[in-house]
């Protein structure tokens, strides 16, 4: 079986094209509703992280191979061997962002960084490849 690697960087389209709204729908309103500056600089404020990103270009990502599981987000690193994992953990939450667990043979439950997380199902499909039981959970708040 092939080893899977995900990787990603702050520097995206994803992001660009979020910032690249985000500052329009400001000026935007600077310009045509004559919106206070001040709120709008808090407004732009709130866009600080994902510029950060986009300069930064941070590398994130997550690696199987016959070991076990392996995931870096920017200097943040952990692996897990497959014998210590007892299923993984998918949870959609209500922004649709999705969530990754490796749910451990203790009962422990080990997050992977958002940003390190693999498209969902991709990330499942690669894992039941690999014998790793997979659960869904869609839009809890809690979990």
């Amino acid at each position: 079986m092939a080893p899977y690697r995900f990787e990603t960087t702050g520097r995206n389209r994803g992001t660009l094209i979020a910032l690249g709204l985000a500052w329009a729908a400001i000026l935007a309103a600077v310009v045509f509703l004559d919106a206070a500056l001040w709120l709008m600089a808090l407004f732009a404020l709130c866009t600080a992280p994902a510029v950060y990103d986009v300069l930064v270009a941070r590398r994130s990502g997550v690696a199987l191979d016959a070991a076990g599981l392996h995931w870096f987000a920017g200097k943040r690193t952990g692996e897990i061997t497959w014998e210590r994992i007892s299923h993984m953990r998918l949870d959609t939450r209500l922004d649709f962002s999705v969530r990754a667990s490796a749910v451990l043979t203790s009962g422990r439950k080990v997050r992977l960084p958002l940003e390190s997380t693999p498209p969902p199902d991709t990330f499942e499909a690669a894992l039941t490849e690999r014998g790793i039981t997979v659960k869904r959970h869609h839009f809890s708040l809690l979990g």
